[in-house]
């Protein structure tokens, strides 16, 4: 796979500083001129401003310069204009107006965490003391950008500028409703919803373990209950922990931990996912307004007003 990693996300919101805020307790970094950064990953999310909430743009990373050339030839052959400015090349997928930049990038070389001892049935691998998650004290800080999902009202197109176009690789479909895709070793960096708005769905942020998705999301919902949206639970697509809050902009913004990995070169078959299948495994069901963001129909006729 010539793609690596999802290096970065630029996210349009109509109230920047407001939601700027809710991202640094989030956990994530200011690092000025509205970028924010992960604890391995480094910054991996703009804020900015627009309209609506939107993908405005996305940096996905690439081992040299021969891949860029690669994908240029790629793009020319499907008639999607691209620009080389050294080691990056831009191309805008016209259905969506998301800019995706293909940028030269060292591979991102996570340092291992100490596993989670867990106690089962006939296997104690913590004794003498209480669970480390109840212990720990430390704010939850996300480890790096793990993906992005994002409503199209051209699925069909979206995903060929994705996938015949950058070279994201297919990892499930939601019959009906979306598909998977990779540009790393996650089971998906990018979700692409076919919807009547162009619109991001939510963001997901690794953290370490259940404990940490458990401890973010209790110290967000402190005295402000309305962020919660849905979780914990465990997704089938991904298999991953999650737990979603909700951001000023309307945007889901997602802890997440355990997401399935896929390496250069394993044989992977995607499944086409429905029913509860498409969403989860277990937990709670996903409230309405999870599947059918409320403000979307107010932003389709104009008369959409942020709150």
């Amino acid at each position: 796979m010539a793609l690596h990693c999802l290096q970065s996300i630029v996210m349009g919101v109509p109230n920047v500083e407001e939601t700027a805020a809710y991202y640094t307790e989030f956990g994530l970094c200011p690092e000025g001129e509205g970028w924010f950064s992960t604890r391995h990953g480094g910054r991996q999310l703009r804020i900015v401003s627009a309209p609506f909430r939107t993908l405005a743009g996305v940096v996905v990373g690439v081992d040299d310069p021969d891949d860029l050339d690669r994908a240029a030839r790629t793009l020319r052959a499907l008639d999607i204009a691209c620009t080389r400015d050294g080691d990056r090349l831009l191309a805008v997928d016209d259905a969506t107006g998301m800019r995706a930049t293909l940028a030269v990038v060292p591979r991102l070389r996570q340092p291992p965490a100490a596993p989670t001892p867990y106690n089962g049935p006939g296997r104690a691998e913590r004794t003498g003391g209480r669970a480390p998650g109840l212990l720990r004290t430390d704010p939850v800080r996300p480890r790096r950008l793990g993906h992005a999902v994002l409503g199209s009202i051209d699925h069909e197109r979206t995903m060929r500028f994705l996938v015949h176009g950058l070279g994201f690789l297919v990892s499930d479909h939601i019959k009906g409703e979306g598909t998977f895709v990779r540009c790393s070793e996650d089971h998906h960096n990018i979700l692409v919803l076919r919807s009547p708005v162009n619109f991001l769905h939510h963001t997901a942020w690794q953290v370490d373990d259940i404990d940490d998705i458990g401890r973010g999301a209790q110290a967000m919902l402190e005295g402000r209950p309305e962020r919660h949206v849905w979780g914990p639970g465990r997704h089938y697509a991904g298999s991953n922990f999650f737990w979603y809050l909700k951001d000023p902009a309307g945007n889901f913004s997602e802890y997440y931990s355990d997401m399935d990995c896929i390496p250069e070169g394993r044989l992977w078959t995607p499944e086409e996912l429905e029913g509860a299948k498409g969403l989860f495994s277990w937990g709670p069901p996903p409230p309405p307004s999870f599947v059918r963001p409320e403000d979307l129909a107010a932003h389709m006729t104009g008369a959409h007003t942020p709150r």
